[in-house]
């Protein structure tokens, strides 16, 4: 199996941030090879206009058609952030800063036997993938970015109180498909046979959330690594399953909100997830606490609520328990 050697001061300045740049690479694989209903929606929707690009674009479309090969994607699409919190248009300058060289270099290992076609070995290699990007963030995800960063978000803070609460173990264990700790500092990223990797004591370490069924990792050596991981299904939607005897009780805005505190979560967090405003979120939740239903606390920026163990049992059995209002 394919691991990394991960030092326990590695582990402890890992971070989690959210990246637009690696949020575009997710939409575009669901343009060439979508992989879920929601990754066919967005092909169905932008497929036409991004093939009408490409045929105007024809070094793109082969910058595109060498970036992947069976269970291999080239390390320019998987190139770790250098830090959270940037902006989409900082984020294209890392893959300019690449150079032609190393881009061309990526693209070879993620080609077929025949290798690169003459297009791709000619100067200005790096501005032609930024551009493949670039209109896949203006055309498809810009005016979507909102709502995708707030579920993005909102799944880094609940793996973040998971972490508070059950240790590194727990979290990495559930990013993905053959993600686990296997213990010895090793952290499981596939499953190929591969010889485990040793990463620096110094290097950088990202966990990254995508909207997209991600289980990629990328690096550039010898000091940026990442693993990126699919939000969790919850998060990315919760609008089904209150209980009848649940909603009746409370209403069924507050049952929904309910439901989705399953583990920890910010209001911010709980109106991605549920799609209400924040404001609607808060004022519920000032009803839920009140009623002793939930509890909350502070964790660094963000104020965190959960279920009591009252608020537990009503969500367990939608018929006791007391009864806040209608909301």
């Amino acid at each position: 199996m394919g691991t990394w050697q991960i030092s326990a001061d590695l582990l402890a300045r890992s971070r989690f941030v959210v990246s637009p740049r690696i949020e575009t690479v997710g939409a575009l694989n669901d343009l060439v090879r979508p992989s879920d209903p929601e990754g066919r929606a967005l092909a169905a929707a932008h497929g036409e206009a991004f093939a009408a690009m490409l045929d105007a674009h024809p070094v793109r479309r082969a910058v595109l058609d060498h970036s992947w090969k069976p269970q291999w994607i080239s390390d320019w699409l998987c190139l770790p952030p250098a830090t959270g919190g940037r902006t989409f248009e900082q984020e294209l300058d890392d893959v300019r800063d690449l150079g032609d060289d190393v881009m061309r270099d990526q693209l070879a290992e993620s080609s077929p036997a025949s290798g690169l076609p003459d297009v791709l070995l000619r100067d200005g290699l790096t501005e032609h993938g930024a551009q493949l990007l670039e209109w896949v963030w203006t055309h498809v995800l810009a005016t979507d970015w909102a709502r995708r960063e707030r579920i993005l978000r909102a799944d880094v803070v609940a793996r973040t109180s998971r972490l508070a609460t059950q240790g590194w173990a727990a979290v990495l264990r559930d990013l993905g498909r053959d993600r686990e700790w296997v213990g010895d500092g090793h952290l499981r990223i596939n499953d190929y046979d591969l010889p485990s990797r040793v990463l620096p004591d110094d290097a950088d370490l990202f966990f990254v959330p995508v909207n997209h069924r991600a289980r990629w990792v990328g690096w550039l050596l010898p000091s940026r690594y990442a693993v990126y991981y699919p939000v969790a299904g919850a998060l990315a939607r919760v609008d089904a399953g209150a209980p009848d005897g649940l909603e009746r009780l409370v209403g069924r805005n507050r049952a929904r909100l309910l439901v989705a505190l399953e583990s920890p979560s910010s209001t911010s967090g709980l109106a991605a997830t549920t799609g209400l405003a924040v404001g609607s979120v808060g004022d519920h939740l000032k009803v839920l606490l009140a009623a002793g239903l939930v509890l909350r606390r502070r964790s660094g920026r963000e104020v965190l609520y959960w279920r009591t163990a009252v608020g537990d049992a009503l969500v367990a059995s939608g018929t006791q328990g007391p009864a806040p209002g209608s909301g």
